[in-house]
């Protein structure tokens, strides 16, 4: 969300930072984080350490055009809720700009596989955008993973039963 910067950069409360400092302060202050992609997010990094790196930087979802395919499914792995924009629709044509307050609706009685939820953006004006997404948790496996909080405590849980 800062025009022309590519790399490892964010904001943190309208000024430009590191991802690793922002995520540190947002984390402190037990705030989610959700990160925006353009398409084929996670394209080159679908190794599992690049979704637990963005799970371990307080990530709890992904909002993108489209997802490269290990790494969408490596992201439902660490627990980490991967959304995808309408066609045609991305941050850019929306006007988000990253100083929104960003919530997640339609999926408080559970998810599916592939279901409509919105994202909904106050604005620092009050004006509050609702954007529909589609969740991209496409396996009933990867459901219970989810709602697991990824692989691993699903694993561990059905070891322990």
């Amino acid at each position: 969300m800062l025009d022309g910067v590519e790399g490892g950069l964010t904001k943190y409360k309208g000024e430009q930072t590191d991802i690793y400092t922002a995520s540190q302060k947002y984390q402190a202050e037990k705030t989610p984080l959700i990160v925006f992609g353009g398409q084929e997010y996670g394209t080159g990094s679908s190794r599992d350490w690049a979704a637990k790196g963005t799970a371990l930087l307080g990530v709890r979802a992904v909002v993108a055009q489209s997802f490269e395919r290990i790494h969408r499914s490596n992201l439902v792995g660490m627990g980490v809720l991967p959304l995808q924009f309408e066609e045609g629709s991305n941050a850019k044509s929306l006007g988000l700009t990253g100083e929104e307050k960003f919530s997640l609706t339609g999926y408080e009685n559970g998810i599916k596989p592939g279901m409509k939820v919105t994202l909904e953006a106050k604005r620092p004006t009050g004006e509050v955008l609702k954007i529909p997404l589609k969740l991209r948790i496409d396996t009933a496996i990867e459901v219970e993973y989810y709602r697991n909080g990824g692989i691993l405590p699903y694993v561990l849980r059905q070891l322990i039963s």
